[in-house]
């Protein structure tokens, strides 16, 4: 009867900015892998603070044995990874402290790593954060970004489900 007692249909997930820092599209990023979108669609944020949280609720399905990525599938099954750095699998873990552990519960805004931005850059590498969907096929839509400043925290958009 008018509507009522329908299940109201979900519109999506928000994902947040994990850092604060300058906002970009994947294609600003200098790692091929990623501007290339070899793993997947994204985004990327060249951070101006070390701590880095959760961009989406889940469950954390992978901690890279160096600490530089952490990867997190939400509850639609989305394979959510979170790479702190360009090419800092180099580094073998020493900028990096994790602060999550396989199959711990987070959620959106959670803290997952504090980096040492100044170590990574004194060793040469790049600091910007990446975060890519891995398996597109679970998504319908994802936010589209533009070049800007972000606040850690502060929502990018939704992902819309297939």
């Amino acid at each position: 009867m008018f509507g009522l007692f329908k299940a109201k249909k979900k519109t999506g997930q928000p994902i947040i900015a994990p850092v604060t820092g300058i906002l970009m599209p994947l294609d600003d990023v200098t790692d091929d892998v990623f501007s290339q979108k070899m793993m997947g669609d994204g985004f990327a944020i060249q951070p101006e603070e070390s701590q880095i949280v959760s961009p989406v609720s889940g469950t954390v399905s992978t901690v890279f044995p160096t600490k530089h990525a952490i990867g997190i599938t939400t509850p639609e099954g989305l394979d959510v990874l979170v790479h702190m750095g360009l090419d800092t699998v180099e580094l073998d873990g020493k900028p990096f402290k994790v602060d999550v552990a396989l199959n711990d519960a987070v959620t959106a805004g959670q803290p997952l790593a504090t980096i040492d931005r100044e170590q990574i850059k004194k060793s040469g590498y790049d600091d910007t954060i990446v975060v890519i969907y891995t398996n597109m096929e679970k998504l319908k839509n994802f936010p589209t970004v533009v070049s800007s400043q972000i606040t850690q925290g502060q929502q990018i958009g939704e992902l819309i489900y297939v």
